[in-house]
């Protein structure tokens, strides 16, 4: 086996480990003293600035409404999410931050840009050249481990 090789299996292990049970990988922890999953807090992420139906929030997280659900229920349990059914269709149910839940998702937006931020500076020690070489091989690797 190749040296780079092993290298990208031990990289992509070690990927699996950090992000087993979550929906991300981000740089840093939150600061926040409310324990919530990665699930919850990306939730009241999507929400802080539109209210959404539970599959409006399955679709933009790609996981099954049932996960949502159960999720949500534990969120309004803690008082961060409402429910508030929609004026032209009772049926439909949207979701909405509570005054509890806000600055925890200001907390995770803002945990979203420094993963981000953390990405550049990486990133920054390639040159463009090398940075479209990375590009190619990620998009490769996931077409790759896709299948």
């Amino acid at each position: 086996m190749n040296k780079l090789a092993g290298q990208i299996d031990q990289a992509l292990r070690d990927i699996v480990l950090c992000s087993e049970n979550q929906l991300e990988i981000l740089v840093g922890t939150c600061q926040s003293n409310v324990t919530l999953t990665n699930t919850q807090e990306h939730i009241l992420m999507l929400i802080e600035n539109s209210s959404l139906t539970n599959s409006e929030i399955a679709k933009q997280l790609d996981v099954s409404q049932a996960a949502i659900t159960k999720a949500i229920k534990s969120l309004i349990a803690q008082g961060m999410l409402m429910a508030v059914r929609d004026a032209r269709d009772a049926r439909v149910i949207h979701y909405e931050l509570t005054d509890v839940a806000k600055p925890i998702a200001a907390e995770h937006t803002h945990h979203h840009e420094h993963t981000l931020e953390s990405y550049d500076e990486l990133l920054a020690g390639y040159s463009s050249d090398e940075q479209m070489i990375i590009s190619r091989f990620l998009k490769e690797l996931v077409e790759k481990i896709s299948k």
